[in-house]
């Protein structure tokens, strides 16, 4: 139909130009198809010969030259942007990444989750993670529910927009999101929308969202052994000290002492804030008891040898642990962690069955806050390992774990070996980070090397500015072959030439300038692919979801303005 109708038009209106022009015949009526099968019935009068002419060489020979010139401007217009983004030859096509696709994400998804094995019809949600369009297709990407991500993208280039927030919408299970912002971010965008699946917890010990403590959370629950203990005290020395500089004298020893302190303290069930009155006075044989009474000894061996040591040294050391621990002296941080009458306690082992949401907030350096707040998101994870075990190896739905700004406020010190285990279990964390070497910063060049190999899926973003890290994408990505024509001129006349050579598909200088809007798919043992990412508010339902976050987001607003307002006892009768 494309190529008959425009040329029936054509045929009829060469026709009559035809008999026009020859003065054989007059204009005849507007009948296209018969001026195309049977032309001769329109213009008997006119030759067979410029009738052929007129209505078959001409007609064919315009609409030709009409389609090139449009190839042409659709080339030039993709070429150069036009809107849209170049696609880059040598990446990879349907076929390549055929495992992230439809048809097989869902079978997979059926042997993965016993509760789906039956099911006539799986929603997309269902099967995978959305990850983006493979890249001037509709093909959907998505990761699995046993794949485990990194995404490493620099602010403002879709790594909230178009991964953290379609995820927690559509995650069929719990979720768990960390963040430094609340206001016209995840936080805000789909609070609502999870309130309607199940309970939402918000743990804010730093108030970025201003809500009201709601909730309060026991981290000495998991401190009664030994190994548990030294967790949550490597969470406190994590969020204080970079990876290389984890290892000397004064670090080691204050972690000890607070991994020993809070051992005592969930021993004998007491509140955390217990450890800070011990650090306070080393004297203090409390501790000391708590572990004998429960057949600590040789921990309280250990404990005492450094309070009865070289004072110098036991000062140190001290000081150090109670730099480490320093948050737990505000009391508005300290209420998170404390129990309370007045609000229910936030139990990790119940959320992984449910289909809750556990949003948690720290600033930038939080310090003793941000442990708190990465000591929870690896409590939660340990608990769904601990789920996952007794549902017979994985958690059904799974869990979704969005550690966006990991590196900021949710230091979890041995996170790359946690990856080599989590997605098998059910668990999905996607660590979001804003370049390489903010990783490298926190788990050393070991550590993140670790994290990058134990992914199954990478997504790059834009904003790649570290020339060696854009060098190490460029040559996963590979080589192409480039064909090259050379022509030389000699007495005998000219001779054309045709070689191959090996070109980058995508050498680093575009890959520090790819597009707002695309991304780099790294998945194992497929080939780099291109997508186009999908944010949120370009789907369907945005428009309600938009309202929502900008009702949550005034309400921030309302509650900070309300906080900051002088009081009347100190400063006279409010206006």
């Amino acid at each position: 139909m494309v190529i008959a109708v425009p040329l029936a038009h054509l045929a009829w209106l060469g026709g009559n130009l035809t008999a026009h022009l020859t003065d054989t015949d007059a204009w005849a009526p507007y009948q296209p198809t018969e001026a195309l099968l049977h032309p001769e019935r329109l213009w008997p009068g006119v030759g067979e010969v410029p009738l052929l002419i007129g209505t078959r060489v001409i007609p064919i020979t315009v609409l030709l030259a009409l389609g090139a010139t449009a190839a042409l401007l659709w080339s030039r217009h993709t070429s150069n942007g036009g809107g849209r983004k170049k696609k880059i030859t040598g990446m990879a096509k349907p076929r390549d990444i055929e495992p992230l696709t439809a048809k097989s994400i869902t079978a997979k998804a059926r042997s993965l989750r016993p509760s789906l094995k039956t099911a006539k019809r799986i929603a997309p949600e269902d099967t995978g993670v959305l990850l983006g369009n493979l890249q001037g297709t509709r093909h959907e990407v998505r990761m699995g529910y046993e794949d485990v991500a990194v995404a490493i993208m620099a602010p403002r280039s879709g790594k909230t927009t178009s991964l953290a927030i379609p995820s927690i919408l559509n995650a069929p299970g719990p979720v768990l999101l960390t963040s430094n912002k609340a206001a016209g971010d995840a936080y805000t965008a789909t609070i609502d929308a999870r309130a309607r699946v199940g309970r939402v917890w918000s743990m804010d010990p730093q108030q970025i969202a201003h809500a009201d403590r709601r909730m309060w959370w026991n981290p000495l629950a998991d401190a009664r052994t030994l190994d548990g203990a030294g967790r949550l005290a490597g969470h406190f020395l994590a969020a204080s000290v970079d990876a290389n500089q984890q290892g000397d004298f004064w670090s080691k020893a204050g972690s000890n002492i607070l991994s020993q302190l809070f051992l005592a303290a969930a021993l004998d069930a007491r509140p955390i804030t217990d450890v800070m009155r011990w650090l306070a006075f080393p004297a203090d044989r409390t501790p000391l008891d708590l572990l004998r009474d429960h057949d600590f000894t040789a921990v309280a061996a250990q404990l005492k040898g450094t309070v009865e040591g070289p004072p110098e040294t036991r000062d140190g050391i001290y000081e150090t642990a109670r730099q480490y621990a320093a948050a737990l002296l505000n009391n508005e941080i300290a209420a998170w962690v404390t129990p309370q009458s007045d609000v229910p306690e936030f139990r990790p082992a119940d959320f992984v069955t449910s289909t809750d949401t556990l949003y948690l907030l720290s600033k930038d350096g939080g310090g003793g806050a941000s442990a708190l707040i990465a000591a929870c998101a690896d409590s939660v994870m340990r608990a769904a390992t601990a789920q996952a075990e007794r549902a017979g190896g994985r958690l059904d739905p799974p869990m979704l774990a969005i550690l966006d700004e990991a590196a900021n406020v949710c230091k979890i010190s041995d996170l790359p070996d946690l990856y080599s285990h989590l997605g098998s279990r059910g668990i999905i964390p996607i660590t979001i980070l804003q370049s390489y070497r903010q990783g490298q910063k926190v788990w050393g060049d070991a550590g993140m090397d670790a994290m990058w190999s134990a992914s199954t899926i990478k997504v790059i973003g834009a904003g790649i500015d570290d020339p060696d890290f854009a060098d190490k994408l460029s040559r996963l990505i590979g080589d192409h072959d480039v064909e090259t024509t050379s022509t030389s001129h000699s007495e005998s006349g000219r001779s054309t030439s045709v070689s191959m050579r090996q070109e980058r598909i995508l050498p680093a200088d575009a890959i520090r300038a790819l597009p707002k809007g695309t991304a780099l798919c790294f998945a194992t043992g497929l080939r780099a692919a291109m997508l186009d990412l999908r944010p949120w508010y370009a789907e369907p339902g945005a428009e309600e979801l938009s309202t929502a976050s900008v009702r949550a987001s005034r309400a921030i607003t309302t509650r900070a303005i309300a906080k900051a307002a002088p009081r009347g006892d100190d400063y006279g009768p409010a206006a």
